[in-house]
């Protein structure tokens, strides 16, 4: 079932939701550095994986409801394809200081497991294309690793191609 790997001490709201659902997964602990310019790149650098399996989680608005976008850190979302994907017409990033509040984490850590609040959630169709991917656990320099389908299954998530290359 659950694998730890430096989660150190008390887990976080998404380690305790993956946890709670019985959900095999593994934590991977690394040293953020608050200089990195990228968060999600920084993350795939430091556990050394491909960037096309770590995932970084953007809070966006779709006419005017808060919604979860997942995508490859090595991409973009997509506003457009994430507003289509849940029956929209308009997508605009959300305020972090919205993301933050809704979500119950910092920028920079919001995971899409163990939300405060659920949000509706797409994750981008690539993830399916690997056995496991990696988003943020809850905070910087923690991500787990889990299977896509339970991903999707956790957060009530749709897949949809909601990424473009950068």
């Amino acid at each position: 079932m659950a694998k730890k790997n430096g989660a150190g001490g008390k887990g976080t709201p998404a380690t305790v939701a993956l946890e709670k659902a019985g959900v095999a997964f593994t934590v991977h602990a690394y040293q953020h550095d608050p200089a990195a310019p990228s968060y999600g790149t920084e993350a795939a650098e430091a556990l050394g994986v491909a960037p096309e399996r770590v995932f970084k989680t953007l809070v966006a608005e779709v006419d005017g409801t808060l919604t979860v976008g997942v995508v490859p850190v090595a991409g973009q979302l997509d506003l457009k394809a994430l507003a289509a994907a849940v029956g929209g017409k308009r997508a605009v990033m959300a305020d972090p200081a919205a993301a933050e509040r809704s979500s119950g984490y910092v920028r920079g850590g919001i995971s899409p497991l163990g939300q405060r609040k659920p949000l509706r959630t797409v994750v981008d169709a690539g993830a399916l294309a690997h056995p496991t991917v990696y988003v943020s656990a809850g905070r910087r320099g923690l991500e787990v690793e889990l299977a896509p389908a339970e991903l999707l299954r956790l957060t009530d998530g749709v897949s949809a191609e909601i990424s473009r290359s950068n």
